[in-house]
């Protein structure tokens, strides 16, 4: 780590510097708060101090105006050759009444959480709240692809927060180039000279926020450049819902479907779609500064999010020795679009004569059997896919470690998966599955995600089946009628 902690101190008072230099806790300094008549404070990574018990005058803000670099249109100033930034706050006059002195540094070895990402070349878009620390992330990112991975990197730096103040760059951004921005609004301008006129393979840049620079990324993406950007938000859903930087996962639409479709799918006729492929294929998620998720298919997770689905969430963290462990967290299975049997199914017999109504009553709840090892527990669910690709299937199956086995045999399947065009009044598949009986599953479509989820919905449409059982075993019908019969006698009348 290094901070140039000394010449972050000089520009301070010199009450303030004696303070700071002798804390004990210094190392640890994230800014120091200067404000027109109130005490000077110093945060800290886990706490905040007052630096005097003397309020800050003008002659304190003076002392540090005249040490530091002139002031951008955007109210930011720097030291030359570091990493400190400092933030002016001005009255309704101009006049500044207040000064944010954030200590800079280059931090190595951070982004080893997603070293694995950065090597696949892919655009990456990482998010975070203020402070969390994605700037001095991205200055490190730019240092691996540059000097690790030999390609040619140009940042594209709107407040010299990536490379430092002053016409020489910091070396922590290693042998990756520096493209200045003389005003924020002129940002989108200078991404789209940095690939026209450098002939970058990656480009770099912090805090995307306009609609501009938005359109200025995908345009960047969609020329075969690597793009590393950071944006303000705690989550890919943030996003969806942000209509300036929704471009950034894709676009979000309103489609209006017919009827026909809308009952298909059994959801309402207005719905939210992606527009284009996203411009960053991976999201990474700050939520600590060692604890990041990450969506590594964007298209994937937006279209889960739009569906009402939680994407499955990866999960990076670094222990106690260093170590980076990747954990996967399942999202919550929901029922409400099961179709556990096809349409009237339950009312035929297999020679094709329809059932007494007293007959079709029983078999609504009555579970179909299922084959138990010698030791009573269940065999894995086996599936019979009709019009599902078997190797998406066995990928699905293999990924999540699910208890299913793929069969093609419709006489020891227990359920068919299939898509929504396969069942339709008369079709093939329906005399099929009214012939032997076997429950539908419905797949939502054809993505490995969607597969997971309808083989676990298969999973509980199991599981459901095995507490009818349980049930039906512990209370037969004939005790239920030995007992009404009981009460009949002892009242006189029927319960």
């Amino acid at each position: 780590m290094t901070d140039e902690f000394q010449k972050f101190c000089d520009i301070l008072p010199k009450d303030l510097r004696r303070v700071l230099e002798q804390h004990s806790q210094r190392g640890n300094l994230i800014e120091v708060v200067m404000d027109l008549g109130r005490r000077p404070e110093a945060r800290f990574s886990e706490q905040t101090e007052y630096l005097s018990q003397t309020p800050i005058t003008r002659s304190h803000l003076n002392y540090c105006i005249q040490r530091v670099g002139s002031f951008s249109s955007d109210n930011r100033a720097g030291i030359e050759q570091t990493l400190h930034r400092i933030s002016a706050i001005r009255n309704r006059f101009g006049e500044i009444i207040g000064l944010t002195c954030r200590v800079g540094r280059a931090v190595y070895g951070n982004v080893n959480l997603i070293g694995d990402l950065i090597a696949r070349g892919q655009s990456i878009l990482i998010l975070g709240r203020p402070g969390i620390g994605k700037t001095t992330v991205l200055r490190e990112i730019a240092r691996v692809l540059a000097d690790e991975f030999n390609k040619r990197v140009v940042i594209v730096d709107t407040s010299n927060e990536i490379a430092g103040d002053g016409d020489i760059p910091h070396p922590a951004i290693g042998r990756a180039r520096r493209m200045q921005v003389a005003r924020p609004e002129l940002q989108y301008r200078v991404m789209i000279e940095a690939v026209e006129n450098h002939m970058p393979e990656a480009i770099v840049i912090d805090e995307i926020g306009t609609q501009q620079e938005a359109l200025a990324a995908r345009s960047i993406a969609e020329r075969g450049v690597q793009l590393i950007g950071t944006a303000h938000g705690y989550s890919i859903e943030n996003l969806i819902k942000n209509p300036t930087l929704s471009d950034l996962v894709g676009g979000i639409q309103s489609v209006t479907l017919s009827d026909r479709e809308a009952k298909g799918r059994h959801i309402q006729k207005s719905i939210l779609e992606r527009i284009a492929p996203p411009t960053f294929e991976i999201v990474v998620e700050m939520l600590e500064r060692h604890c990041w998720v990450v969506h590594e298919s964007v298209a994937e997770a937006v279209d889960n999010f739009l569906q009402g689905h939680q994407p499955l969430r990866q999960v990076r963290t670094v222990n106690n020795l260093g170590q980076v462990e990747i954990t996967l967290q399942l999202p919550s299975v929901s029922t409400e679009k099961l179709l556990p049997f096809p349409p009237r199914a339950s009312q035929w017999q297999k020679n094709g004569q329809i059932l007494p109504f007293s007959q079709r009553r029983e078999q609504k709840f009555e579970a179909r059997e299922r084959p138990q090892e010698a030791n009573g527990q269940e065999l894995p669910l086996c599936v019979y896919p009709y019009g599902v690709s078997r190797q998406q299937l066995a990928e699905a199956i293999e990924r999540q470690n699910l208890p299913v086995v793929l069969t093609r045999d419709l006489e020891s399947a227990q359920i068919v998966l299939t898509r929504h065009s396969h069942v339709k009044k008369d079709s093939k598949l329906n005399h099929l599955a009214q012939r032997h009986q076997l429950p539908i599953q419905i797949l939502e479509g054809i993505s490995l995600s969607a597969i997971t989820r309808s083989l676990r919905r298969a999973l509980l449409i199991k599981n459901r089946a095995k507490s009818l059982r349980e049930q039906k075993a512990f209370c037969p019908r004939e005790q239920l009628e030995r007992d009404r019969s009981d009460r009949r006698n002892a009242t006189g009348t029927f319960c």
